[in-house]
């Protein structure tokens, strides 16, 4: 099979498109014809032996795929051959056929095409679990979600307004602004030019931010947890700009907030069950049209360095997939 193979971590990567022995599903796993695959902010972390899982070399990147049922290994239910799946995994996704186990593997609606099904896992389920698990959402609170047009910042404004609430899109720029309200976020906030804290606190009349959700970190990350109301909570996600916060302490006190972190992956491990819950919702959702997949970038195979660096330039909104087949 043709796959992306990774041999040694660098920065950029050295990645290269090779021929590969096809992979058998081993017990509880499924093997998928891969049709496409999401490109993950994680994949660039990777790649580069920045991110917390380090795999033995070689090894092929990619944590989310779609595609048709392949192979079924011992002890698999649920699947047949040839059934149209989405799926994560540790990695491998970057090839023509790829190994997930079966409790990672979900089943797509004959409407959802292999590119907006390959890019919907990671996103919406971090989306979905970190404002519904950890934050505890509630319909009528506020959401501030920073970094509101990237792939994962996009699909919190979509859930949160699926889950009742008033959507603030914090981004770098006006377009993103625009982008983020076109999905349905309330109102934009452009914290690259604004006074996040005080545009925050006039939008809500003094009370503050109920929620924050910040996949970006750095001063972004500063001035959204000075703007949180009482009792309000941040979820840390990731830190897109590179800055990792450090927390202090005596603002969480004064207004008994809670800076809470949220690794939707380790749920995939610890809690699967859950993480199937979840992405049946957020499947429900997209059939009702409440969650509208954003593909920004398309790239083949070959070109999947190219597709990492999209994400580390951080040059498009919503997801990039790779077209295999």
């Amino acid at each position: 099979m043709r796959a992306i193979g990774c041999s040694a971590f660098a920065d950029p990567p050295v990645l290269r498109l090779g021929d590969l022995p096809i992979p058998s599903p081993g017990p509880g796993e499924v093997r998928l014809r891969v049709h496409a695959a999401g490109v993950n902010f994680a994949d660039t972390l990777m790649v580069r032996g920045k991110y917390q899982a380090k795999p033995e070399f070689p090894f092929v990147p990619g944590m989310e795929m779609a595609g048709e049922i392949d192979g079924l290994g011992a002890g698999v239910t649920g699947f047949a051959i040839g059934t149209r799946v989405l799926a994560t995994a540790e990695h491998g996704a970057f090839a023509e056929f790829a190994i997930a186990r079966a409790a990672d593997t979900v089943a797509i609606p004959d409407a959802m095409d292999y590119a907006t099904a390959a890019t919907f896992p990671i996103v919406y389920g971090t989306a979905h679990g970190g404002l519904l698990w950890r934050a505890r959402l509630q319909a009528g609170e506020t959401l501030l979600v920073l970094g509101a047009a990237g792939g994962v910042g996009l699909a919190a404004v979509e859930v949160g307004k699926a889950m009742g609430a008033v959507v603030y899109a914090g981004t770098s720029d006006d377009a993103r602004g625009r982008m983020a309200m076109a999905h349905g976020a309330d109102t934009a906030i452009n914290y690259a030019t604004e006074d996040l804290r005080s545009v925050a606190r006039t939008l809500t009349h003094d009370k503050g931010i109920d929620v924050v959700f910040d996949p970006v970190g750095g001063p972004a990350f500063d001035a959204a947890l000075r703007a949180v109301a009482w009792e309000g909570r941040i979820v840390v996600v990731g830190f897109a700009a590179g800055a990792v916060p450090q927390i202090p302490a005596n603002l969480l006190l004064v207004k008994n907030a809670a800076a809470l972190g949220f690794f939707w992956g380790s749920y995939r491990r610890h809690d699967p069950a859950r993480v199937q819950a979840s992405l049946a919702t957020l499947i429900g959702w997209w059939q009702q049209g409440l969650l509208k997949p954003h593909v920004d970038a398309r790239f083949k195979l070959a070109d999947a360095a190219t597709a990492l660096a999209h994400l580390t330039d951080r040059k498009g909104t919503g997801k990039a997939v790779i077209e295999i087949a």
